[in-house]
């Protein structure tokens, strides 16, 4: 063969030149095709595999319910009429609504913004998912268009995280979601999920937040601001990105009309509606009077069973037993009476229905997350004394016995005297006469003739209560109940006090003080309900008639008469901290509908003074602002009579000339005296309580006295109330005043 024709036997596309090239050429082409059916092979089995996984994980995939997703929601505490708010408590701002309570020109405009073709695509987007997978494999953002139904998804279901999983699972529960639910059921429980900014979470809290309504009375503008912000709440908020929300606003509203929900004429005439200024979230605002009222009506539920968790989560609908106008009158009082007051004063008003033992006003303090004052165990003084004249009523020493009430007088369980606030004192007296006087003699006596610890369980029967936060019992020190009790050197609450004269005010008969009167769900079925407080006898009606009698002329002896001659029972008390100051001063009081408690001290047992530098006592600031709030409260009111004469008739003791009593026929029959009484129990005679080593001096008048030498002192230069302050001191070491 010529050199020639092996060179052109080997051209490109000649026929091969040699029977080696002619076998090799079939070959190739086999192995070019086992390698494509290879490759196809692959392919179509790695796309089985997919779609078998596809296929799997949307058998197995369970379809959630609404039940299924716990969203919390916000409940709201209500005043006595059921309609006045008077806190909203959650940990997210949102309140449930169905779909037929939101407008139809709202729910357009939400579509207009978010997914106009809502009602007719299979609950994803084709084009956002494709989206997302491709920038999560290529590295740039993954998020992609989402319809209405993929966002409820996410929000309800879902983590935030961007990632193609996420994506992938949000794809499957939107499809089966969309098969399983109607397009009304996911755009309700869409509207009650999403976030509009601002704190607030669904539909109903976005349109109390930007406009301060509920939802169903937005205008189509409205509405279309509170669609325009679901994109981006806070690119889209107009207070702070005003030319960008109108922007969004116009898109909103130009999509209506495209899609022929809007008429093109009343586009026209649009103009962007007024939005309320941002301010603090109103979830979970009890820092006023009110937040005190709070924290009481969470632990009565959660004594029922019903605690915070639920609170903050359930939306529950919570009526308080507090009347609105009530409160209103009871905050004013005090802090108008102590406005220009010393800053180291500090006040609480507790005042309850005695019918029921529904507290209709509180306030312990300015502060809602500082120390309730009408929680703090004080030193009663003589406003405790009526407990000791029920006691002795009990053991028929009638209203009109006589007793020692001169001065000074010494007692076997006590090392001091005992004395009479502002120098007063009556050999021979009758207990109603005492009483409107506060002799402290006589009803110490009192309190030993009748036995102390009889003393401590009437007032736990009538309403004070017989332990401590500690669940230490109240009314004793070291297990012993002194003579001291019958003029209030045992620390009591000013809710204490409002409750026992409650017994008196009505009939003898108490009734447990209590806050909520009603629980409801967000459908208004009733979870908790109480009409009044726990009933008990407590003492008879005779011995609260008498009660009630004696004490009859303490206002106006005090000139705290009411307005329009309005019959009232009361008793004031003063606890002094030393020779020359006083610590704690009450006034307690009553009509038959109501009773009230205020009292007036400091954080720690410190003076208390006036502007003035005047001791106050109870007859002083705490009575104006107990005859300021009852004013205010029974203006208008029907006057109800108090009783005008005694019912028991028992020991009337030792008659006197000088006795200037009156309003009943003399007792004569005779009763100890009370400068040596007989031991009663071994709680008079054992172990006394504690004593000072001299006895501290008569104080002088309230309307009178001054001191020149002490100069007026500077309030401190805030009254917001610190920690619980420090227990005051022990019973036997002060002595009350009127």
């Amino acid at each position: 063969m010529s050199t020639e024709q092996s060179g052109a036997a080997t051209e490109p596309g000649a026929a091969p030149s040699s029977w080696r090239e002619r076998r090799r050429a079939p070959q190739r082409k086999r192995k070019r095709k086992i390698r494509r059916r290879f490759i196809l092979g692959g392919i179509g089995l790695l796309i089985a595999m997919v779609l078998t996984f596809v296929g799997v994980v949307y058998a197995t995939t369970d379809v959630p319910r609404p039940d299924d997703i716990q969203t919390d929601q916000v409940s709201i505490v209500y005043f006595s009429d059921g309609t006045t708010e008077m806190a909203r408590l959650g940990e997210e701002n949102r309140t449930d609504v169905p779909l037929s309570q939101v407008p139809q020109h709202v729910r357009e405009a939400v579509l207009s913004a978010e997914n106009r073709s809502f009602y007719s695509d299979p609950g994803f987007s084709v084009t956002g998912i494709a989206r997302a997978a491709w920038n999560n494999v290529s590295g740039g953002p993954t998020q992609g268009g989402s319809t209405i139904t993929q966002q409820y998804v996410k929000n309800a279901y879902l983590s935030t995280e961007q990632t193609l999983t996420r994506k992938f699972k949000e794809l499957i529960l939107s499809v089966k979601i969309d098969q399983n639910y109607s397009k009304d059921q996911i755009l309700e429980w869409y509207l009650n999920t999403i976030y509009f900014g601002r704190g607030a979470h669904g539909i109903e809290a976005a349109a109390e937040t930007y406009f301060g309504k509920p939802v169903d009375q937005l205008t189509v503008e409205e509405g279309a601001v509170l669609a325009a912000g679901i994109a981006s709440p806070a690119l889209y908020d107009p207070e702070g990105h005003p030319e960008d929300a109108q922007d969004r606003w116009d898109f909103v509203l130009d999509g209506m009309v495209e899609e022929g929900w809007l008429e093109d004429s009343a586009r026209e005439a649009m103009v962007y509606p007024a939005v309320l200024p941002r301010g603090p979230v109103s979830l979970n605002q009890t820092d006023g009077p009110e937040g005190l009222i709070i924290r009481q009506v969470q632990e009565e539920l959660a004594r029922e069973g019903i605690d915070e968790s639920r609170i903050y989560s359930e939306g529950l609908r919570i009526t308080t037993t507090i009347n609105a106008g009530a409160q209103r009158e009871a905050v004013t009082a005090a802090t108008e009476t102590l406005a220009d007051q010393p800053g180291n004063l500090r006040t609480a008003l507790v005042s309850i229905s005695p019918t029921t033992g529904a507290v209709v006003a509180y306030y312990g303090g300015p502060s809602g997350t500082g120390f309730d004052y009408a929680q703090a165990y004080r030193q009663p003084g003589s406003s405790f004394k009526p407990y000791t004249l029920a006691a002795g009523l009990e053991q028929g020493i009638g209203v009109f016995a006589r007793r020692d009430g001169s001065q000074p007088q010494t007692f076997p369980d006590r090392e001091q005297p005992v004395r009479n606030s502002e120098g007063g004192e009556c050999s021979n007296c009758s207990l109603k006469e005492a009483i409107t006087r506060s002799l402290n003699t006589t009803f110490y006596g009192l309190a030993l003739e009748v036995g102390p610890d009889n003393v401590a369980d009437l007032a736990h029967r009538a309403g004070v209560r017989a332990t401590d936060s500690d669940d230490e019992p109240t009314l004793e020190r070291d297990g012993i109940t002194g003579g001291a009790i019958g003029i209030g050197e045992y620390e009591v609450r000013p809710i204490d006090q409002a409750s026992g004269f409650s017994t008196f005010a009505n009939g003898g008969v108490h009734h447990e003080p209590f806050f909520v009167s009603t629980v409801t769900d967000q459908e208004g079925n009733v979870l908790y309900e109480r009409a009044a407080g726990e009933e008990t006898r407590a003492v008879s009606a005779e011995v609260a008639n008498d009660v009630t009698f004696a004490l009859e002329d303490v206002p106006a002896q005090g000139d705290d008469e009411l307005a329009d001659g309005r019959e009232a029972a009361a008793k004031t008390g003063t606890a002094q901290l030393d020779d020359n100051d006083n610590k704690d001063a009450w006034m307690v009081g009553f009509v038959p509908s109501l009773v009230t408690a205020v009292w007036i001290g400091s954080d720690a047992s410190e003076a208390i003074r006036t502007n003035e530098d005047r001791l106050i006592y109870g007859s002083g600031l705490p009575s104006e602002i107990w005859k300021a709030y009852m004013n205010a409260v029974l203006a208008g009111a029907a006057q109800a009579e108090l009783p005008d004469e005694a019912q028991i008739e028992g020991d009337g003791g030792e008659s006197s000339s000088g006795d200037s009593s009156s309003g009943s026929e003399e007792q004569t029959s005779s009763a100890p005296s009370t400068t040596t009484p007989p031991p009663t129990s071994a709680a008079t005679t054992t172990t006394p309580p504690p004593a000072t080593s001299s006895p501290p001096p008569t104080s002088t008048s309230p309307t009178t006295s001054t001191r020149t030498t002490r100069p007026t002192p500077t309030p401190p230069p805030s009254t917001q109330p610190p920690t619980p302050p420090p227990t005051t001191a022990a019973a036997g070491t002060s002595q009350p005043g009127g």
